[in-house]
Formats: C-alpha cells, structure tokens, sequence
C-alpha cells in the first residue's frame, strides 16, 4: 500500500517543497564603483553568474555599478549601516576614518606586481590584518582584486626619479602627495575628470590617472606624450567587504562560494589589464608617446622615498602602524626590501 501514493499527493509535495526552496533565497546588495562595460566591470558581472550558478540560484547578488545608490566613499558606510550588505569599492576611501585605511588598498611603491599584493592578502598576514581593522566597524574583508600597477604621464621626459624635480602633476590628496613631494615634484591635488583640460592649458605636466589602456582610452596621451610602463608608483586594489554580522549569517557553502567566485574576480581583472596594456602599449609608437621603464635603482629610490611616508602615516593610529609593520615584513620576506 505504501507504493500506491496518489499523484496529487506527490504533486502537492513537490509544489511544496518547491515554495520551500525558493523561500530560502538568499540575496546579497552590493555596491561597485566600477562601470558595468569596464572592464572591472565585466569581470564583477561574471562574479554574480557565478556565485547564482554555484548556489544552484539559492544565492543571489544584487549588483549596483557606478555608485548608484550611494557615492562610492560612502559604500564602506552604506554596508556597514544595512543600506546594502557589501562594500566593492576601495578601502583607501576610509582613511578619514583611520590612516590604515590607505595600506588596505595602496601603499604606493610597495609592490611591482598585482600577484605580490595578493600574496600579502593570502599568504602574507594580509586578510588578517585588514580583518583586525575592520572588525571594529562590523565589516569582513573577503578578499582584493587588482589589475595592476598605474603609468604616470606626463608633457615632458619622465625617465628616472631625477626627471621628478619640480614636477607638476595631478595627485590625488593624502600619502601619494608626501611621497612625490618628498622627491621635489609638486603635487596639485585635483578632481581625475579635470586632468585633460589641465594638461592643454599647461596647469600641470602630468598626472596620475591610471594604467596605461585606460589613460589610452581618455585620450591623456592626445595631450601627454611621456609615460612610464610598467608602472611603479600606484596600483590600487579593490576589496570585497561585507557586513560581518551578515557574513557570519551565510552557510559555509554560501560563504565558500563567494570566496571563489572572487578570487576568478582577481584572476581576472589581472588577465584583462595585462591584456589590455599590451594592446595600448602597440599603440604608443603611433601615438607619438615615449614609454619609460624605470630602472631598479630608480625604483629602489621611490620605494625608499614611500616607505618614509609609511613611517609617517604609520605613526598617526596603532593601526595604521601595525599595518605598515605587516607590509614591511613581507616585503623583506619576497626581496622587495631590505
């Protein structure tokens, strides 16, 4: 008799069992500063796919782009609040807050490589630090995601830290002014929408604005026809962070799928930058604009000229100095330092 169970009964447990499971629907709102078409952009929208495939649809991320419920500054804030549930913006937005926001995202002449910063993240101590500043905000850093190191561009030869002395460019406020100042340039701290228009006119000479195929894409070398590349003074990393008490309150399924999903978010932000300088860099010559590679000795020097600008920021909270601490030993443990 047990074999013999009539079909509308399995059809009611089913549609039962259905409503169940979907009731259990999990939604995750995030904030992203980046353009949906960027190509951060696109590697984020690749993120949510993932994270609704993996989780068979049981969790699903609510992506907003371009800062369109809050200012980007202000997304730390919105998740930490229950405006949204995660920040994927910038850390270094913070550093009102506490001067160890700036060495969560960019400690300026740190790192060569997108794959050195994660080391520090993975392997290095860095999650666990970033987590020890971030608790006190009831935030959970998951992990970064960068493409890689910036090219500073400018109207005249820009070849070793000499060509630096008397420098005019943009620069965006805080440790990045110290440490350009501290080699004779003179920062002018301005909105990066301004930067073109300061260039025809003469206000600067150069600026720091982004990699080399974006700068390509903004038409900075119409104006600049110097650059450096790679990179050796900037290269900003973007974080996942999430409200802890939220975090805390996924499956370790869901939270194991959002690990991964974003560490391919990293894979490929680096692959699409790599990628994408290559294809401006081919264009340079076309261009008219001579590309500088900064030699070790040149970059020894900024890296020097930087980590005395850490001191300084590392000095004004413990935290900021225990983060400093924290880069500082992996960069001697990778031979980036003495």
């Amino acid at each position: 008799m047990f074999n013999k169970v009539p079909a509308t009964i399995l059809a009611s447990a089913a549609f039962v069992a259905a409503a169940g499971f979907a009731s259990a629907e999990t939604t995750l709102r995030m904030q992203t500063h980046s353009g949906q078409s960027s190509p951060y952009g696109v590697a984020i929208q690749k993120f949510v796919d993932n994270v609704s495939t993996m989780s068979g649809g049981d969790l699903v991320v609510e992506m907003f782009y371009g800062s369109s419920v809050v200012p980007s500054a202000e997304t730390f804030d919105a998740a930490k609040n229950g405006i949204l549930d995660c920040d994927m913006t910038n850390g270094s937005y913070q550093t009102g807050k506490n001067a160890a926001f700036q060495f969560v995202a960019d400690t300026m002449g740190g790192y060569d490589t997108p794959l050195q910063y994660q080391a520090w993240v993975q392997q290095g101590g860095g999650k666990e630090a970033v987590n020890e500043l971030y608790a006190s905000h009831n935030m959970t850093f998951i992990g970064a995601h960068v493409g890689g190191q910036e090219s500073l561009n400018s109207t005249r030869p820009i070849a070793s830290v000499a060509d630096l002395k008397g420098f005019k460019f943009r620069s965006p406020p805080g440790m990045e002014s110290d440490i350009f100042a501290s080699l004779g340039a003179s920062p002018i701290v301005m909105d990066f929408t301004e930067v073109i228009t300061a260039l025809e006119s003469g206000i600067i000479d150069g600026a720091d604005a982004s990699t080399l195929a974006t700068n390509l894409n903004i038409g900075v070398y119409d104006v600049a026809k110097h650059t450096t590349y790679p990179g050796f003074h900037s290269m900003s990393s973007d974080q996942l962070a999430c409200r802890t008490d939220v975090w805390e309150g996924l499956s370790e399924q869901q939270r194991r799928i959002i690990e991964v999903a974003h560490t391919q978010v990293a894979m490929d932000v680096m692959i699409s930058t790599l990628v994408l300088n290559g294809e401006a860099l081919a264009q340079m010559g076309d261009k008219g604009v001579t590309t500088y590679n900064w030699s070790n000795e040149d970059r020894a020097a900024f890296r020097a000229a930087a980590q005395g600008a850490w001191a300084e920021w590392g000095a004004k909270t413990p935290e900021a100095g225990a983060m400093v601490s924290s880069h500082e030993a992996f960069l001697k443990r990778i031979g980036l330092a003495e």
